[in-house]
């Protein structure tokens, strides 16, 4: 049983017997000797009662001691009493020597790794100085393609002879190709010349073809190449014959003209890798070229390298 601090504080103090004063007259106590009596018979009997209880509640209160409050420890705070503990330790690992031949190895993967980035650095290094080189002599030289004019075209002969088993053309053309070279500073190398001739609109009738052989065209000059195709006894039909004789007779009829070669610089006699060209000269009348009129044809690359 805990009681509280104020009565233990008033238990373990010494008794002190109280004192009754009571004001009366005198001559009330006096004759009063009964109630005086009965006041001294109380007093005494509260000292009792009041020392009896004063001597319980110190016996339980010894048999119980008073709590302490907890108090916390401070931070850092190391009990000396305790016994050091053991520290354990790591247990030490095994050195592994490299062997030689992960040492050979090593080395040789090194070797080859160096060699590599190396070749690497070198391919870079040629492909740059490749391509500035290029771009000086572009700027330099500035290549050019050739200029294609179509400079003469005449039918000297053409007959369509219609027989039993179909119709059969018989012709003869004159043309000739102008070819101009604008580079100052690079000669054309040209290889065999094919040429090819049809005339008609939609669908075209062959005129014949032909090769010219190849050569050498210096800087800013112009070359013209005589074409002359024969064509004997070709199948065609009967009215694309007339549509020829008549387009011919009036003028009218259109012509197209087309050559394949190849085509390569020269510097100082030193030949490049030649272009494959493909000329068109299309859709001319033959009333123009008559006029003297000289059409300019398209060319297309076909492949850079051959």
């Amino acid at each position: 049983m805990v009681l509280p601090n104020w009565i233990l504080c008033y238990a373990t103090q010494p008794i002190q017997t109280p004192r009754i004063q009571i004001s009366v007259t005198a001559n009330n106590i006096r004759s009063s000797s009964i109630f005086y009596q009965f006041l001294l018979i109380a007093r005494a009997d509260f000292r009792q009662q009041f020392a009896q209880l004063r001597s319980s509640l110190i016996s339980e209160n010894m048999t119980e001691p008073p709590l302490k409050p907890v108090l916390q420890k401070p931070p850092g705070y190391k009990e000396l009493n305790l016994a050091a503990q053991p520290v354990v330790r790591p247990s030490a690992r095994k050195l592994i020597l490299p062997s030689p031949m992960n040492q050979k190895n090593k080395k040789r993967r090194s070797f080859c790794r160096g060699c590599c980035c190396f070749l690497c650095f070198f391919l870079l290094v040629l492909i740059v100085v490749a391509v500035a080189a290029g771009g000086v002599l572009y700027l330099w030289f500035e290549p050019k393609l050739p200029v294609f004019h179509l400079q003469l075209f005449r039918i000297l002969k053409l007959n369509v002879t219609d027989k039993s088993d179909g119709s059969y053309l018989n012709a003869r053309t004159l043309g000739r190709i102008e070819i101009k070279n604008p580079n100052s500073k690079l000669s054309l190398n040209y290889g065999d010349i094919e040429i090819k001739i049809a005339a008609g609109e939609g669908t075209q009738t062959e005129l014949g073809s032909t090769i010219l052989r190849s050569f050498v065209q210096s800087n800013e000059n112009k070359t013209s190449l005589k074409i002359e195709t024969i064509v004997s006894n070709e199948t065609v039909d009967s009215g694309a014959g007339r549509k020829l004789i008549s387009g011919n007779r009036t003028g009218e009829l259109i012509v197209n003209v087309g050559a394949e070669t190849k085509i390569g610089y020269m510097v100082n006699g030193r030949r490049m890798l030649p272009v494959k060209i493909e000329v068109t000269c299309g859709g001319v009348r033959l009333k123009s070229l008559n006029r003297g009129d000289m059409p300019k044809c398209s060319i297309h690359l076909r492949r850079w390298f051959l």
